[in-house]
């Protein structure tokens, strides 16, 4: 039921809701960079703080998942900007998402290609959202198609004429 204006007395049951970050990034200002390293590791230090587990905690889960030693001094190197020679593997960025659930840091990459990191959970949506933009081409090829034959028809009567 729509509010009329100046009703006071319905509430509006939308008015503090904001639709959900379907693409989760990191802060850009807590990331801003020179180098695609320093990005990376200002991502892993985000993540580490941001993460309800030590940084312990976090590499021992890291290391049961991997079945490899990951210390805490990895760790720390990884989210230190000035230790260039210790960038965080894929693989490892892959274990640090599954201990913490973080996956913002994906998103760092697939910004460099134009892409997004989407919850899998928003596919079907997405799926919706391709079909439809498929129906909307088709009909806009459908309507140069009978503009085309129209044009054709007309040529052709006057031809004949």
């Amino acid at each position: 039921m729509a509010v009329k204006r100046g009703d006071k007395l319905t509430l509006d049951l939308l008015e503090d809701w904001t639709p959900p970050e379907i693409v989760q990034r990191y802060d850009e200002e807590r990331l801003r960079t020179a180098t695609l390293r320093a990005k990376l590791a200002r991502a892993v230090s985000e993540t580490l703080k941001e993460s309800d587990l030590s940084r312990e905690e976090i590499a021992s889960k890291m290391s049961d998942w991997l079945e490899e030693d990951v210390s805490r001094n990895m760790l720390d190197a990884y989210a230190s900007e000035a230790r260039e020679e210790h960038t965080i593997t894929y693989l490892r960025i892959i274990a640090l998402i599954h201990v913490t659930g973080d996956s913002r840091i994906m998103q760092i990459g697939a910004d460099r290609f134009g892409h997004i990191v989407v919850d899998k959970k928003y596919q079907k949506w997405i799926n919706v959202g391709m079909a439809k933009a498929r129906q909307v081409e088709v009909e806009r090829l459908n309507k140069d198609i009978d503009r085309q034959l129209n044009d054709a028809l007309r040529d052709a009567k006057t031809v004949g004429s």
